[in-house]
């Protein structure tokens, strides 16, 4: 018993000093958030979302409903909607899917779709084609309040953040995105998760 109480102590007070060091990294795959509109045409008036698993952030999840994306030059298949809905459908695609489509879309952070390309969204009851609305999400670091006190960043700085996988690399323009409504995580792209050697645990330091 003494051996189990130390070694729990030993992992507790290490996992303590990695809070206090380090951010946990995310790897995120290619998804899609729809608006209510959208929702209705892709899978029927007055339908809802059924979700799957929750997400690392508060209120975010996935859900079971999956689309098809049609590009100019190719077809993605089965690509997972997150809910809730939102104001604005947004299409989230790596720099290799956008080679896959056929699609030149800009890195963007979220939310703003301004001046970037559409796509077609197709299920087994409809399709919509988007006039804009595709991009290759911007890597960046959720993160709350009282962590970015501790390791003295604000919202909308741009940092070097070092990514400690199986290949180390350094990321630089990496955003940070402060809210209360946050738990603290970094989020990277597959494209980005394979060049460091991601695996689940994964953690970061940022480099000021």
């Amino acid at each position: 018993m003494q051996d189990i109480s130390l070694d729990y102590i030993v992992k507790e007070v290490i996992d303590r000093v990695k809070k206090e060091i380090f951010i946990e990294v995310e790897a995120s795959g290619r998804h899609i958030h729809l608006c209510e509109k959208d929702i209705n045409i892709l899978f029927g008036q007055g339908y809802n979302l059924t979700k799957s698993k929750e997400l690392s952030q508060p209120g975010q999840y996935a859900c079971n409903e999956r689309v098809t994306l049609i590009g100019p030059k190719g077809t993605i298949k089965n690509v997972v909607v997150l809910g809730p809905s939102r104001p604005h459908t947004q299409v989230e695609l790596s720099l290799t899917d956008a080679l896959s489509l056929g699609a030149k879309i800009p890195v963007r952070e979220s939310g703003n779709i301004d001046n970037t390309p559409g796509i077609t969204i197709s299920t087994e009851k409809s399709s919509i084609t988007l006039d804009k609305g595709v991009i290759v999400a911007k890597r960046h670091i959720h993160i709350t309040p009282e962590d970015a006190a501790k390791f003295k960043v604000r919202d909308k700085e741009e940092v070097k953040v070092e990514v400690l996988g199986t290949r180390p690399l350094i990321f630089e323009d990496t955003v940070i995105r402060v809210s209360k409504n946050f738990r603290t995580y970094m989020h990277i792209d597959y494209d980005e998760a394979n060049a460091c050697g991601y695996k689940k645990g994964t953690l970061c330091r940022i480099i000021k």
